[in-house]
């Protein structure tokens, strides 16, 4: 689990068939799962400067690989007793979104980025979504587009600073959106509103 807050901009050294090589600060331990560009990876590898994941051929169909290369988002697995701050991630990336547009507001930027209408139902106005690693709220939700706000310091510190009309990027939709439709696709009876309360409180 995660929290889409990002804790490193690392850097990519080498991407060899299934194998990712990071040169990073954090010092990961073998095993430990980290999310990198918001795909939750297992480290088969520890290097004195970073570390090695595996990126199996299936992930690298579902990713947006073209990011996979120069800086990458990185952020540790959560352990127990950590402060949470953002939302619960799982860096199981649903879909590859596109960034329609960039607006400079000023004093933040309007961002909204383009996915396929199949996924459009687990993106929830003011709900959180998960772009590249990033937990963000989501402002509008459009037949086949959303609109996010950034602010002028998630751009600076994010990769948002790189992104531009056209880019690909990994977007995790909201978890509990995603369960509660899956409940009610296979059930027979309406689910009440009490009983989708029920269902939020136990995760």
């Amino acid at each position: 689990m995660f929290t889409g807050l990002i804790r490193e901009i690392a850097t990519v050294q080498s991407l060899s068939g299934s194998t990712l090589t990071i040169k990073a600060k954090h010092q990961a331990k073998l095993g430990d799962s980290i999310a990198i560009n918001g795909a939750c990876l297992t480290v088969v590898k520890v290097l004195g400067d970073g570390f090695s994941v595996e990126l199996s051929p299936e992930s690298q169909k579902l990713l947006a690989m073209e990011n996979y290369k120069g800086e990458v988002h990185i952020e540790p697995a959560m352990m127990m007793g950590d402060r949470f701050e953002g939302h619960i991630v799982q860096g199981h990336v649903d879909c590859i979104g596109t960034i329609k547009d960039i607006k400079n507001l000023g004093n933040s930027f309007d961002v909204f980025v383009h996915v396929e209408k199949k996924f459009i139902p687990f993106i929830i106005p003011k709900g959180s979504v998960t772009i590249d690693g990033v937990s963000l709220t989501v402002n509008d939700v459009n037949p086949d587009s959303f609109r996010l706000t950034i602010i002028p310091h998630t751009m600076k510190e994010t990769l948002f600073r790189n992104y531009k009309k056209g880019s690909k990027v990994n977007v995790e939709t909201d978890m509990f959106a995603r369960y509660v439709s899956h409940i009610i696709a296979h059930q027979k009876q309406t689910l009440t509103w009490d009983e989708v309360d029920s269902i939020s409180a136990r995760y």
